[in-house]
């Protein structure tokens, strides 16, 4: 009996032990290694990618009598650059009248795309200098030719005289995926061959017009930029070339030109010294979700034009104010700053079929995309004409007095007819329009006269916001009207 009951004793003892064994070993802290596992290791991207990134200094002849900057030169760019006012106090130093001088006058990064002396980097950084000097990572130094730069991109190609150089190795942006590990090389305040890493924060991030940028958090300061931005397989992705900042210094976002985009204008500027773009001549908006939804487009889509350059290819091909693109060339438009980018890699003379949406129905029409000539954007409709006395009969509603319009302000403003605002108040004012306004449609209902906005307004819904197209001078935008309950 005693034998039988130690036996069972002894039972129980392995099974707790078992038990017990078990929960430690399920309870048992990770080794550290296996906590650290996936952390990505750039030692070896920097030996392979290091030696084709590039340091470049500028140098400007200051003339004499010439006013110069203060000491921090590098740090003065960088606020203009980007925008930021200069410091009130800010050191303005006198330069001695001894004849023409070479001024340091910036540093920056590039790296080098073919092995006979190619380098891509920034515009802003070459830009206004007198002599470009590169500097390799085994410390030898050329004097640079500037091939060519482009300011809308802020791209720019320089030529090195050498050869059997080191390249990059050049990336698909396309492919690049939010959350990735991200590089950068460049030269931070002039400090050579910094490295910095972090992620991809965002893609397709709108700072300009023909530019989608790829943003990160990888730590980029003044003398980054035109540095590459290198993903995990040692392949360049993107061009370092802005951030944003209230202090002048990295804050955690920074932006770079995807590679696709920068090598489409350095082939150029490498084939022609310039960048050719296509222009159609209409000036764009965005279109808001009240009034996609109000106009019957659905979602907020396309882009909105607000002006028609007289004689340009839009409005030769019957492309109106306050219609809203939806395709170019086949290609959706899901955003208004799609439509530039779009028509700027359009070869000029092309043609190129157009989708609008106007008054509830889409329409194709055909475009011939003309040239952007250099530094020149469409031509800035003109603002509202002087008010003129309008004939006929007025009417009041929604807080608006409105009339017909003169045949002097169809002339001027190219329209058949519409509706002149001579006073707004009330729902109308709050809305947006003022004396001077010619409304054009109400809905998705044309108005050519005050009859016609009568009738548009009585059959409008009441309980929901009234869309109204209008014209200020040749301008086109839309107002929601909400009606007094």
């Amino acid at each position: 009996m005693i034998d039988l009951i130690q036996r069972r004793f002894q039972l129980g003892l392995a099974v707790s032990a078992l038990v017990l064994g078990g929960s430690l070993c399920f309870l048992a802290p990770q080794p550290a290694q296996a906590q650290v596992r996936g952390l990505p290791d750039f030692t070896e991207l920097v030996e392979q990618v290091g030696p084709a990134v590039v340091n470049i200094r500028t140098v400007e002849r200051a003339r004499p009598g010439a006013g110069g900057s203060g000491p921090d030169e590098q740090m003065l760019e960088f606020f203009r650059r980007f925008g930021i006012p200069l410091p009130p106090n800010a050191p303005r130093q006198p330069r001695p009248d001894r004849g023409e001088e070479e001024v340091p006058r910036g540093v920056g990064s590039g790296f080098i795309v073919s092995t006979d002396g190619f380098v891509m980097t920034n515009a802003h950084v070459v830009e206004g200098a007198d002599e470009v000097i590169v500097t390799l990572t085994d410390k030898r130094e050329f004097k640079a030719r500037i091939v060519g730069s482009d300011r809308r991109t802020d791209v720019a190609v320089v030529k090195i005289e050498a050869s059997g150089l080191p390249s990059a190795r050049l990336g698909d942006a396309s492919r690049v995926r939010v959350g990735e590990w991200v590089m950068a090389i460049g030269s931070p305040f002039g400090l050579e061959n910094t490295v910095t890493a972090g992620i991809v924060s965002a893609k397709q991030r709108d700072t300009g017009d023909y530019l989608p940028f790829i943003q990160t958090d990888v730590a980029i300061n003044p003398g980054n930029s035109g540095g590459p931005l290198i993903n995990m397989r040692g392949e360049v992705i993107g061009i370092n070339s802005q951030i944003y900042s209230r202090s002048g210094g990295f804050q955690g976002i920074s932006f770079a030109i995807p590679i696709d985009e920068a090598v489409r204008v350095a082939d150029q500027l490498r084939a022609t010294g310039r960048v050719t773009r296509g222009r159609i001549g209409v000036q764009i908006d965005q279109v808001n979700k009240e009034v996609a939804e109000a106009i019957g487009l659905g979602r907020p889509q396309g882009a909105l034009v607000r002006g028609v350059e007289a004689g340009a290819p839009a409005d030769k091909a019957g492309i109106e104010a306050g219609d809203i693109i939806l395709k170019f060339d086949g290609r959706a438009i899901e955003k208004s700053s799609d439509l530039p980018r779009l028509v700027g890699n359009t070869k000029p003379g092309s043609r190129a079929s157009v989708t609008v949406f106007r008054r509830g129905a889409q329409r194709d029409v055909v475009v011939t995309v003309a040239e952007l000539e250099a530094d020149r954007s469409a031509r800035r409709p003109q603002a509202a004409p002087e008010p003129r006395p309008s004939p006929g009969a007025q009417v009041q509603t929604l807080g608006l007095t409105v009339a017909e319009l003169t045949d002097a302000l169809k002339r001027d403003l190219k329209l058949r007819g519409g509706a002149r605002v001579e006073a707004a108040e009330g729902v109308g004012a709050r809305a947006g329009l003022r004396e001077g306004d010619v409304i054009v449609a109400v809905g998705n209902l044309e108005v050519l006269s005050v009859r016609d906005f009568e009738q548009a307004v009585a059959r409008a819904d009441k309980s929901k916001p009234i869309v109204v197209q209008y014209r200020r001078g040749e301008l086109a935008q839309y107002a929601l009207i909400r009606p007094a309950r």
